[in-house]
């Protein structure tokens, strides 16, 4: 009997990000059958995914409107459209000034929010104008295209002893707003657009987190569901998901990948005075 094509072949997808989830997520694609296009900072980390699942890359700054846009050029001058975007890439903005709003910095607050929230519009703003000049693919009607933005578990349900990034917060927080106005004005375009949001999850943007004995006992708690940190491959499968044709009737929603937080008590926890790592950081690598 021969191998299944896969739920993403013939699909070209963009992801942001080289490192964690998008490294993740850029398997589980290729593995589906998918084009895979790498954006990243690092030319080195972009390169080395893309060889390793057989697609193309390119270097970017995610905040700079002009590096955007010509990465998604590069990314449809390469396969001819761009069938899907899982938007990865963004971080802690605690180095900027990040922390609780009576401490934060206007330049922590600006900062933050260009690594997080304009990094992911400026990339779905290019890659929007590609799949609205192209035609429709999957059963009919078919779909132009669909879009995954990232979030975090924190933008509704916070943990202040352990993450008082309240920029960072706001930042994943304006994602799921400014993905349900998309998916909203892109609907009758067909062009679906999700959120996936994630809860603390083993990355090497995570380390700190990983290393930090509270926070370990904390994810025991907070998520059983994988005692304790989730892992990558644990995020790619529902970006996956809401790539593929069997989300084609899906848009505006936010699938939560928690290991449980969402609804588990919190466990009691001391303040620290270092503010850690928000959960599944990333950032353009």
């Amino acid at each position: 009997m021969g191998r299944s094509p896969g739920r993403l072949a013939d699909r070209v997808v963009l992801i942001t990000g080289s490192t964690g989830i998008a490294a993740a997520a850029a398997d589980h694609a290729a593995a589906e059958g998918a084009s895979v296009f790498v954006i990243s900072r690092d030319p080195d980390h972009a390169r080395a995914l893309a060889e390793r699942v057989g697609g193309g890359w390119a270097a970017a700054d995610l905040t700079r409107e002009i590096e955007v846009d010509a990465a998604v050029a590069g990314a449809f001058e390469r396969y001819g459209r761009v069938d899907g975007l899982f938007s990865v890439a963004g971080g802690s903005g605690r180095r900027f000034g990040d922390g609780p709003i009576h401490a934060l910095t206007a330049d922590g607050w600006d900062r933050t929010l260009e690594l997080n929230l304009t990094t992911q519009a400026l990339t779905a703003r290019a890659v929007v104008r590609v799949m609205l000049a192209q035609d429709p693919v999957g059963p009919a009607p078919g779909i132009r295209g669909s879009i995954v933005l990232v979030s975090s578990v924190l933008a509704s349900r916070p943990v202040p002893e352990l993450f008082a990034t309240h920029a960072y917060a706001a930042s994943k927080g304006a994602i799921i707003a400014l993905a349900t106005t998309m998916a909203a004005a892109y609907a009758p375009d067909r062009i679906r657009v999700n959120v996936i949001a994630p809860s603390l999850t083993a990355t090497p943007m995570a380390q700190r987190a990983t290393d930090d004995p509270a926070i370990v006992a904390f994810a025991r708690g907070k998520q059983p569901l994988v005692n304790g940190f989730l892992e990558a491959s644990d995020i790619a499968p529902g970006a996956i998901y809401l790539l593929s044709d069997e989300s084609r009737a899906v848009t505006g929603q936010v699938l939560t990948i928690d290991g449980g937080w969402s609804v588990m008590a919190t466990p009691a926890v001391a303040p620290s005075p270092a503010l850690s790592p928000a959960p599944s950081e990333e950032r353009p690598s």
